[in-house]
C-alpha cells in the first residue's frame, strides 16, 4: 500500500491559502507542545490566509490569542498570515496516540471495587464479568473533574 501524503499535498496546492495545511498540521504538535495540541487544533484557512484554530473552549481560545505571536514564531516557515482561536470541535485522538508516560490510571478504593463487583455480579460469563468489573472500577476511581463531556 502506497502512502497518500504526497498525493494529498499535491491536491491541497490547488486551494490557495489552504495549500500549506498538510505541512502545518504536521508541524503543529511539535511547535505548540502536547498540552496545547490536545486542546487546540488547526481547522481551516480563511480567504485572507488567517488560520482558524479550534479550541476545546472559549478560555483556551482567549489564552491562546495572547500567545498567537509566539505560536506563529514557533511554526516557522509554515506559519500562517495570522492566527485566530475560536471554540470548536477538535479531531478525535487517534487510537495509536501515545498516552502520557507519567499518567497512571487512578486506583479504585476498596468501596469502589466492591461497588464494581456488585454491578458485575449479574453477568454470567466469568471473563465478561471480570471485564465489566474492571471497567466499572476504573470509571468509579476516576475523579468527576477528570471526565470530559
Amino acid at each position: 500500500m502506497d502512502p497518500l501524503g504526497d498525493d494529498i499535498k499535491r491536491e491541497l496546492q490547488r486551494f490557495g491559502p489552504a495549500a500549506g495545511m498538510a505541512d502545518l498540521l504536521e508541524a503543529w504538535p511539535d511547535a505548540v507542545g502536547e498540552a496545547i495540541s490536545r486542546n487546540a487544533w488547526p481547522a481551516r484557512f480563511q480567504r485572507d490566509g488567517t488560520l482558524i484554530v479550534h479550541t476545546v473552549d472559549a478560555i483556551w481560545a482567549f489564552e491562546l490569542t495572547h500567545q498567537a505571536e509566539e505560536i506563529s514564531n514557533r511554526l516557522g516557515d509554515v506559519a500562517p498570515k495570522a492566527l485566530k482561536f475560536v471554540a470548536g470541535p477538535l479531531p478525535e485522538p487517534s487510537a495509536d496516540a501515545p498516552s502520557s508516560p507519567n499518567e497512571q490510571p487512578p486506583e479504585a478504593t476498596l468501596e469502589q471495587a466492591r461497588t464494581a463487583a456488585e454491578w458485575a455480579a449479574a453477568v454470567e460469563d466469568p471473563e465478561l464479568r471480570e471485564a465489566v468489573a474492571k471497567a466499572a472500577r476504573a470509571s468509579l476511581a476516576r475523579a468527576p473533574s477528570d471526565r470530559r463531556f
